[in-house]
């Protein structure tokens, strides 16, 4: 039956989530149930998709990525796949209307990390947090709006800025594998040999503007979507402060982390918060 195997496509999704990111699930479980397999779909295709050009070294990845960007856009075009990632992703794409352009631009990202770049320039750094991120964001919004374009539109700044936190926070944490193990670095105009606490606190600053525009977009989000949305800013926002609190070698030297017992003291202490309405 098709229903049975689009059920354990979306189950796929939910493994692949579950499997690379803690925080990310935790989130997504606090979701409205009728939201969670779509955001799980969505996940499950952009890990994939980055996978390809973080991890596959032994293999040829520019054709690897471009393989899942030809099956991603006929599996949309046809309403199915053989890939069960890309086959739930397709079905939420389908039903939410998810526009192409997003997804093209996430890809176009992707393709970016097939040649690293040392240094990227402003504008490089900006159309990739775009593509990365930002873009990301947006689908997930189509999903949280549920058909209301005019709530997506009033939402999408602040959706595409909350993304782009997310994202900074992961740059900056993942610096030294970044720069040692990938050799690239996505913040723009920094030269790794003069990273200072002075460079540190500049890249702060912009992150901080990003995650205030995000919270203000969460407070508006439908009450079904913003638990969960909330619970993923206050995971991200926690290991920025733990950052932030750090000299600017220390995280050169380190992968900062929230230890899951943490972060489930965060769930605990942002549940009462939401549920007295103190957000």
């Amino acid at each position: 039956m098709r229903a049975l195997f689009d059920k354990v496509s979306y189950r796929s999704s939910v493994i692949v989530t579950k499997s690379y990111s803690t925080s990310f699930s935790l989130g997504i479980m606090l979701l409205d149930k009728t939201l969670r397999q779509h955001v799980y779909a969505i996940y499950g295709f952009v890990r994939f998709a980055d996978e390809i050009v973080d991890t596959f070294h032994e293999h040829d990845k520019a054709h690897l990525l471009n393989d899942f960007k030809n099956q991603t856009h006929d599996a949309i075009s046809r309403g199915i796949s053989l890939n069960p990632i890309l086959n739930s992703f397709q079905k939420t794409v389908n039903e939410f209307q998810i526009d192409r352009d997003l997804i093209d631009t996430f890809l176009k990202s992707m393709e970016m990390d097939l040649n690293p770049i040392e240094a990227y320039s402003r504008e490089e750094y900006e159309e990739y947090i775009l593509g990365s991120a930002e873009v990301v964001g947006l689908m997930c919004l189509k999903v949280f709006c549920y058909g209301d374009q005019e709530q997506y539109e009033a939402l999408s700044h602040e959706a595409m800025k909350l993304g782009s936190a997310f994202q900074k926070i992961n740059f900056l944490r993942d610096l030294n594998a970044d720069y040692y193990d990938l050799g690239r670095v996505y913040f723009p105009n920094i030269d790794m040999k003069t990273f200072d606490d002075s460079v540190k606190a500049e890249i702060e600053a912009d992150i901080e503007k990003d995650f205030k525009l995000g919270y203000e977009g969460i407070l508006k989000l439908p009450k079904k979507a913003r638990f969960g949305v909330y619970i993923a800013y206050v995971y991200y926002y926690s290991l920025f402060q733990k950052i932030r609190a750090l000299p600017a070698d220390a995280i050169l030297e380190q992968r900062v982390r929230i230890a899951n017992r943490n972060k489930y003291g965060l769930l605990l202490s942002s549940y009462f918060k939401h549920s007295f309405n103190l957000l």
